[in-house]
């Protein structure tokens, strides 16, 4: 039986088998032991199986931290551990290094003295919780953000350990993180959400206007006045779905979602259209210079999605670039290799790292700084690689590879 939810703070888990308790320890006592490779389920509470005799979980002898054991200062998290009448046992280095306090001074304390906890409605979480006076049927706390003393918001989680299911509470684990990662993540988001509000209402607003003055005075503008408006609006139509198309594939790659259907792809023949395209479009055909060493070896791969790759490169070296731009396709030992260089300024090496990251623009001549990013996600979601560098004439080199891989038939 599940006990409250995860938004109570008295809520938790049920209670499972008993639990070998590893000693974090600082104060020395005799425990049972837990193998080194089942250290990170032991620390939240979950019961490992199969538990064997000898290995020593924390401060034991310094060889049992470096082959036998695990240390908990070599802990990346803050790690906070009560024994069975509340007493801090263990004070690991990072938790002293988030919360600022002196491990001497914790161990032996009560774990609401050592490690004063409020939520983030300045509520004191021990007395909200009660690990240990609380439902015996409880194992554990969810993560949350939860305040240290000077408004430090830290996240939380906490394992009950128990002699047995419903019995009293053995060892109370803490673990503390830092909330950088997520501040990163909800930066990331907003950063987004900025993007698509901005890239969103250039052209829609160009649509309504458009639109709206159409129907107003239709009969005051000539068929040539009504195609141009019905041509901006379609361009304009056009670049919101790119838009939105381009917010479905991040979320999928971030999601790990992006589905990939293996086809046989001719890859030289892909390029040619794509230059095709663009001579269409008005650019000059001398620019582009297609090279093509054969034989090349049979490439299986998700046609669409290798002209999703084809056209951000060589539209991103089309606007950003100067010069010819130079595409190349070669076997390679992994599978098909693809090159595509331009003689523009090229890349400042310190911005090399950040080119496809979300939101990295070359440039000030638009994109949304989303393209890279998906290509990335695609030629690693077909098994592949994809780098950045300096090309001959100084420009961008961008070079991404394609392994042999099987049908869709054969994998699935």
């Amino acid at each position: 039986m599940t006990v409250g939810t995860n938004n109570s703070p008295g809520a938790g888990t049920t209670a499972g088998p008993p639990m070998p308790v590893g000693p974090c320890a600082r104060t020395g006592g005799p425990v049972d032991a837990v193998p080194p490779a089942r250290a990170s389920e032991a620390l939240r509470g979950v019961p490992p199986q199969g538990t064997a005799r000898g290995a020593v979980l924390g401060g034991g002898a310094p060889g049992d931290a470096l082959g036998f054991g695990i240390d908990p200062d070599c802990l990346p998290d803050g790690l906070v551990v009560a024994d069975a009448t509340g007493r801090v046992i263990c004070f690991n280095r990072a938790a002293a290094r988030m919360t600022a306090t002196d491990p001497a001074q914790a161990l032996g304390a009560p774990i609401e003295r050592a490690l004063p906890l409020e939520d983030l409605e300045g509520r004191r979480w021990w007395a909200l919780t009660d690990p240990y006076g609380g439902l015996a049927t409880r194992r554990g706390q969810p993560e949350r953000n939860l305040l240290l003393p000077g408004g430090r918001e830290v996240l939380v989680s906490a394992s009950y350990v128990r002699t047995h299911p419903t019995g009293p509470l053995r060892r109370l684990v803490v673990t503390l993180r830092g909330t950088e990662a997520r501040r990163r993540t909800e930066r990331s988001h907003a950063e987004l959400i900025a993007t698509v509000a901005h890239e969103l209402r250039s052209p829609l607003t160009s649509v309504k206007g458009f639109t709206a003055t159409l129907l107003a005075k239709w009969e005051r503008f000539t068929d040539d006045q009504k195609r141009l408006m019905l041509e901006t609006v379609d361009a304009d139509a056009n670049r919101v779905t790119r838009l939105i198309a381009e917010l479905l594939d991040i979320s999928r790659i971030d999601s790990g979602r992006l589905e990939v259907r293996r086809q046989p792809v001719d890859i030289a023949t892909a390029v040619g259209r794509h230059v095709q395209a663009l001579t269409a479009n008005g650019q000059d055909p001398e620019r582009f210079l297609v090279s093509v060493s054969r034989p090349l070896p049979d490439l299986w791969a998700d046609p669409d999605k290798i002209d999703q790759i084809l056209g951000n490169l060589l539209e991103n070296a089309v606007r950003h670039g100067e010069g010819t731009v130079t595409i190349g396709v070669s076997p390679h030992e992994k599978g098909t290799a693809v090159t595509v260089t331009d003689e523009g300024p090229g890349i400042p090496e310190e911005s090399m790292g950040r080119v496809f990251t979300r939101f990295w623009r070359g440039s000030k001549r638009g994109g949304t700084g989303l393209g890279l990013y998906i290509v990335k996600g695609i030629v690693e979601a077909h098994g592949g690689t994809i780098t950045v560098g300096r090309g001959p004439g100084g420009g961008a080199e961008f070079r991404f590879i394609l392994p042999v891989s099987a049908p869709a038939y054969l994998t699935q």
